[in-house]
């Protein structure tokens, strides 16, 4: 179960398990190299002068909060299927609107669901997510922004992410 501070996730099942290998690589091997690592650059001595030291001691606090990302994701996630192709702005999807006069593409969920790509990703806890979520390709509809301005909004098109 949720809590409010930690929103659930939706992940298509390919995103759950890359990014369940991702955590089992970075727990397990990763973890392992980056010791190594501290351990060379500590037998070479002085530690305040030591700057491969302080490299791997950066890059384990790196690979560490990546775990406890990576871990409370996979834990509270909702893994399921595609949503469904019915025009429905909702998690998963890949979604057209105009923002203010522009037109903007963008996936309705989470950065991780995305990957690599450079796509824009909103949040269904954004204020835009939020906004959106439920409505139908062709509605119109306002939300109050952060900065207080009224950003108007037409859904021109909402379709299953593909990833």
């Amino acid at each position: 179960m949720s809590t409010p501070s930690a929103p659930t996730a939706w992940l298509t099942q390919e995103a759950f398990n890359r990014l369940t290998a991702e955590l089992e690589e970075l727990s397990g091997p990763g973890r392992v190299e980056v010791v190594k690592k501290i351990e060379q650059a500590r037998s070479e001595g002085d530690l305040k002068e030591n700057g491969g030291y302080h490299a791997a001691k950066e890059e384990q606090g790196k690979i560490e909060a990546r775990i406890r990302q990576l871990t409370e994701l996979l834990r509270d996630a909702h893994v399921g299927e595609t949503p469904a192709d019915d025009g429905v702005v909702e998690q998963g999807m890949l979604v057209v609107a105009k923002i203010a006069g522009e037109k903007t593409t963008f996936l309705l969920g989470s950065r991780e669901v995305a990957g690599d790509t450079d796509l824009d990703v909103f949040s269904e806890k954004s204020p835009l997510g939020e906004a959106i979520h439920g409505h139908k390709v062709g509605e119109k509809l306002s939300y109050t922004a952060p900065n207080g301005k009224d950003i108007k909004v037409e859904i021109i098109s909402a379709k299953p992410y593909a990833g």
